[in-house]
């Protein structure tokens, strides 16, 4: 069982460079894949970004690909979200998953099914 505690959002301006991070608890974090959704008032919760689980492998939706990168720390059980060029359909909450049992180190994951377990979501409200 790991638990995850996103942080980092907020109110933020267009255009602004937030970043988010997604802090598991346990010491089994460089065993999870991980990733990034959102979910926009009124919309299913979609795919943001995800990271393999030794950090070598990275893919991003095309809404915020080239705009936002995910990276991860195993050693401080973070993976992090950066945030630029933000969007005013960039308004979600944001969550982070871990998904378990990865046989590959390389593996990652774009389907929110496919994860194990979320953290809460933070809010990224974007104003113009």
């Amino acid at each position: 069982q790991v638990q995850l505690v996103e942080s980092g959002g907020g109110l933020v301006q267009a255009g602004g460079s937030p970043r988010l991070s997604c802090e598991a608890s346990g010491r089994t974090f460089s065993s999870y894949a991980m990733g990034w959704f959102r979910q926009a008032p009124g919309k299913e919760r979609e795919f943001a970004a995800a990271i393999s689980r030794n950090g070598g492998n990275t893919r991003y939706a095309d809404s915020v690909k080239g705009r936002f990168t995910i990276s991860r720390d195993n050693a401080k059980n973070t993976v992090y979200l950066q945030m630029n060029s933000l969007k005013l359909e960039d308004t979600a909450v944001y969550y982070c998953a871990a998904k378990k049992g990865s046989s590959s180190m390389f593996a990652i994951f774009t389907i929110s099914s496919q994860y194990d377990y979320w953290g809460q979501g933070t809010q990224v409200t974007v104003s113009s």
